[in-house]
């Protein structure tokens, strides 16, 4: 009961760090003049948005950082592996998070289209190359349980397969969240509540760090969402969204619970597989589109939904499949 109401009051100091330093950062994305690029093709009242500040995500990316190195320091030099432990998603969020800045850097100061953001090839495979070797520790270093089988709670051995399967895991969340970031508090609503659903496994676990991580990491969300809430004064940019997709993804390893992930973070994954349908069957048929457009948020908006109805019910629909997905996992 205790340690659940210090992850609380974590999530709540995180929060209040995260507004606090909202404005100053504002100011200085302004000043810079990292204002967003809109596609021209997409719904037309986004339109209005052009020059919104990005590269928010550095917003919430900090106070984690600092919460959590004041939090657990002490641990890197005792002998508390359980606190150790924690620099690996934290280790994540902060390689991710600077892969996204680059990213998000060469768009805005590209002055060709081709030169506008990292080559989509290049980060692909930077993604793989820190997938993989997160994986490696997860594995080899913490020594975190494989899988856990919902409902039966049996711990299945995957041997090497481990490896390119947390890898994958790792990289496709990344990129589903980065999808998934195309509206005004949609990705941080979704991300806020599938770490709180995980935090909840952590706590029940008895994985005491790994659940003050994730409420650091809802509270923080919470202070960007102050900002990023319709209408945006700031949009997070890969440098957030990237994060947040690989940093939920490591976290639902280390509970060994990742066979519920695909049911907790259904939004995410919802929005990756309209993007790849709608390409596949666009190849296929030669030009014909299976949604109005991808990913799938697009599709809802140009069917005369607002902006704010298709947030709503997306975040709806993760609330209630982050609370199935837990159930599933406590079976």
């Amino acid at each position: 009961m205790m340690e659940g109401s210090l992850a609380i009051a974590l999530a709540g100091f995180a929060f209040m760090l995260t507004v606090i330093w909202g404005e100053p950062l504002l100011r200085i994305l302004r000043h810079l003049k990292v204002g967003d690029l809109i596609r021209v093709d997409g719904p037309q009242r986004h339109i209005s948005k052009m020059g919104t500040p990005t590269m928010g995500g550095v917003l919430f990316v900090v106070p984690i950082i600092l919460i959590t190195v004041l939090l657990n320091g002490a641990s890197l030099i005792g002998l508390t592996v359980l606190g150790r432990s924690i620099f690996l998603p934290l280790g994540t969020l902060i390689f991710f998070a600077f892969l996204g800045s680059l990213d998000d850097w060469q768009k805005l100061r590209g002055k060709k289209k081709a030169e506008r953001g990292m080559r989509a090839r290049t980060k692909f495979i930077l993604q793989w190359v820190i997938a993989i070797v997160i994986a490696i520790g997860l594995r080899y270093v913490l020594e975190a349980p494989e899988v856990i089988l919902p409902v039966v709670e049996t711990d299945v051995n995957l041997g090497i397969w481990y490896i390119p399967i947390a890898a994958f895991l790792i990289v496709a969340f990344s990129n589903g969240v980065n999808l998934t970031d195309g509206l005004d508090g949609l990705a941080g609503m979704i991300s806020a509540t599938i770490f709180a659903a995980y935090g909840a496994v952590a706590l029940l676990q008895g994985q005491l760090y790994l659940a003050r991580f994730c409420f650091t990491v809802v509270g923080a969300l919470f202070g960007f969402l102050w900002f990023n809430a319709h209408p945006a004064q700031l949009f997070m940019g890969d440098v957030g969204s990237l994060a947040l997709g690989s940093t939920m993804a490591v976290v639902a390893l280390m509970t060994g619970q990742w066979v519920v992930l695909p049911v907790i973070a259904i939004i995410p994954v919802a929005e990756s597989l309209s993007d790849i349908l709608q390409v596949g069957y666009f190849k296929l048929t030669k030009g014909k589109r299976l949604f109005k457009m991808a990913p799938l948020h697009h599709h809802f908006e140009l069917l005369g939904w607002s902006e704010t109805q298709v947030v709503q019910r997306f975040w709806l629909i993760g609330l209630l499949a982050a609370m199935i997905g837990v159930a599933l996992a406590m079976g």
